[in-house]
């Protein structure tokens, strides 16, 4: 039953739908790394890759840290950015 869940491609685009809205409550690109990975895994496993659960595991986990590579190269803070702060939180305006 868990090898069927595992190769069936929409269960992984599901999880990386689910991982996205889980994006869109809490904010930070900390889960959109894997929603990526996970969507890249059911997209490969519906093309046909022969994989079990130990592999299809290994995929999900490489392409989310290529994925949230790539979105931290591309919208982290850049080299020689930094943040200036003009007001305290704590202060009432």
């Amino acid at each position: 039953m868990l090898h069927d869940l595992a190769g069936t491609w929409w269960a992984w685009v599901v999880l990386g739908f689910a991982l996205g809205v889980l994006e869109i409550l809490a904010p930070g690109y900390i889960f959109l790394g894997f929603a990526i990975g996970a969507v890249l895994t059911g997209i490969l496993v519906g093309i046909g890759i022969p994989a079990g659960l130990p592999a299809l595991i290994l995929i999900f986990a490489v392409a989310s840290v290529a994925a949230w590579l790539i979105l931290r190269r591309t919208m982290g803070v850049r080299q020689g950015q930094v943040k200036i702060w003009d007001r305290d939180i704590n202060d009432n305006p």
